[in-house]
Formats: structure tokens, C-alpha cells, sequence
């Protein structure tokens, strides 16, 4: 609830209209003083961004906890109980985002702890001649021995345009970075571009929803609302299990408390997987047979969408390494 200060002036400061009550009735403005402290600059940035009064801790219980409430609520009109869509989606994932990047170290300390296993593991199969084929397997051969072998070697080892091309960027990246900085060069880049990869899914997720479904009764719109609540809700639970396993872990990882963490990550992760069905079956109103069928193949058909992007992806940041 807001508690500015209400102007004796009955005069809108925005259109000029007669303002009898505390909101103006043409254009909805709160005729309240205008000249505010830091402390109500503050509060009303925070209730501005997340309609702070009731419909933020409303919103996320349902999220949460009734799959498709939401949506279903949006689209019979009840809109100002609850965060519009799109600002829910953008909230949610300014703090993910601006988490993931304030808490980085545990994942490159994970990293470093895997490297040195892997070297350990290799170093030990050296030793005792066991891994004489995996390492030539590694091995990368030089652009100069590549090039001889275009110019004089025979036509099945030859390379095409395209292989040549992926090849000599694996050789760049391979001869300026140590595996430790590739990996963590890839990572760091693919948490800063997850936003860019979401907002290029969901409108195709949305997609293949309308496919599925009738097209008389449901428009793209309605789709798209069910996709924005749907993806919130996944962020979300992403973002609890983030920061759970960042206040527990930094108790280190021998702490008893480590249990909590992994069944809550186990549990938001079965949640996350099931969420869906519910979602689509209380939103579509089919059957429960039908539903469940059609969020199967839901499941798969964007499953390798997504695969077909992260492998993309994948090219593009290994592309673009230095």
C-alpha cells in the first residue's frame, strides 16, 4: 500500500483534471507531492517493479505452486491481482542473472577440482599404458600437416570446405587456451547469453503449443501467456536451488547442511520436470490421457529444438573464442 502524501491541491499535476479522491479519475495518476526522499524513491522503484502491494507474494505462491493459475486468471481478465507476465519474466530473471553473476566462484572452483581429477586419471592410465590411444585422440594435428595432406594426401583424406574451417578454429582455440581457460571461458559466456537463448525458445515454444492444439479457440496470444508463466516458473525454481545451494554451500561442502541442498535441488528438479503436465492439463482443460500425450511429445519435440540450438550454440561460442 502506498503511504505518499496526498497534495491539498485538487488539480492533477499530469492532465490538469479535478481530483476529488487520491487517484485522478481521467488519466490515474496519484495526486500525491512529487518532491520525494531517497526512502520513497526507493519504495516506489521496488513497488513499481514488482506491483509490490499484495500481487507480488500472490503471484509467486501461484507460480509456485498452482500450475496455469495464473494464466488462466490473466486471460479471463483479472490482471491487476497479480504481476503482468512480462514484467514477472523480466523481474525473475534480473535477479537470477545479476546472482549468477555476483556468486560465479563455485562453479570455477568446481572446474578447477575436475581438471585436476581428469589430469590425475590420465597421468595414472599413462603410467600404466593404457591410454596411449586417447591421447594421440586429443592430439590435434597441425594446419601445416593438415595443409600438406589437402595438397598431397589422398582424396578420402581430404577435408571439405566446411571440416577445413572447423578444424582450423579448433587449432586456434586449442594452441592460445589451456583446457581450464576453454572451459571456463565457455561457461562464463553461455550463463551470460542464457537470457538470449530463452527469448529466442519460448516464442517457439509457443509455437509448437498452437500446433497442437485448437485453433479456434485458443490464439498464439494465449499460447504465449501459458509459455511466459511457464518459463517464469522455471527460472524461478532454478533461482531458489541457486541460492540454497549458495547459502549452504558457503558452510563448505562437508557440512551436514550439504544434504539439504542436494534434496532440495532433487526435489525442484522433479518439480520441474512434472510441472508441465499439470500446467497443460488444467490450462487446456483436456483430458488427462490426452494431456499427458501431448505433453510427452510437447516434452521431446522442444527437447530437440532445444539440442538443436545448444549444439548451434556451442559453434558459435567455440567460433568466437580467443
Amino acid at each position: 500500500m502506498s503511504h505518499n502524501t496526498i497534495r491539498k491541491d485538487k488539480t492533477c499535476l499530469n492532465c490538469r483534471h479535478v481530483v476529488e479522491q487520491k487517484f485522478c479519475p481521467n488519466c490515474g495518476q496519484e495526486n500525491s507531492e512529487s518532491r520525494k526522499t531517497f526512502h520513497h524513491l526507493f519504495v516506489h522503484f521496488f513497488e513499481d517493479l514488482t506491483h509490490y502491494e499484495n500481487a507480488f507474494w500472490r503471484t509467486i505462491r501461484n507460480l509456485l505452486f498452482k500450475p496455469s493459475t495464473l494464466t488462466k486468471e490473466y486471460l479471463s481478465g483479472k490482471r491487476l491481482s497479480y504481476l503482468a507476465p512480462v514484467r514477472l519474466y523480466i523481474f525473475i530473471s534480473f535477479i537470477t542473472f545479476l546472482l549468477i553473476a555476483l556468486f560465479p566462484s563455485k562453479t570455477k572452483d568446481s572446474l578447477t577440482k575436475g581438471e585436476k581429477e581428469i589430469t590425475s586419471n590420465f597421468e595414472s592410465s599413462e603410467k600404466n599404458g593404457l591410454n596411449s590411444n586417447k591421447k594421440k585422440y586429443f592430439q590435434l594435428k597441425s594446419m601445416k600437416e593438415i595443409d600438406s595432406i589437402q595438397k598431397y594426401g589422398k582424396e578420402s583424406e581430404k577435408l571439405n570446405a566446411f571440416s577445413y574451417w572447423v578444424y582450423e578454429k579448433a587449432v586456434h582455440v586449442t594452441e592460445t587456451n589451456t583446457k581450464k581457460e576453454i572451459i571456463e571461458k565457455f561457461v562464463e559466456s553461455f550463463f551470460h547469453n542464457i537470457p538470449k537463448i530463452l527469448f529466442i525458445v519460448m516464442p517457439f515454444f509457443a509455437f509448437f503449443l498452437w500446433l497442437f492444439h485448437n485453433k479456434k479457440r485458443w490464439y498464439y496470444f494465449d499460447h504465449g501467456i501459458f509459455t511466459l508463466h511457464y518459463f517464469s516458473f522455471l527460472l524461478l525454481m532454478f533461482l531458489i536451488m541457486f541460492i540454497i545451494d549458495r547459502i549452504i554451500g558457503s558452510f563448505g561442502e562437508d557440512s551436514p547442511l550439504s544434504l539439504i541442498s542436494n534434496i532440495t535441488t532433487f526435489v525442484g528438479t522433479v518439480w520441474m520436470c512434472y510441472y508441465f503436465y499439470p500446467a497443460h492439463h488444467r490450462f487446456y482443460g483436456e483430458s488427462r490421457t490426452v494431456s499427458f500425450v501431448k505433453s510427452v511429445l510437447l516434452f521431446f519435440l522442444n527437447s530437440i529444438f532445444i539440442l538443436f540450438l545448444l549444439t548451434a550454440y556451442v559453434l558459435y561460442i567455440f567460433i568466437n573464442l580467443h
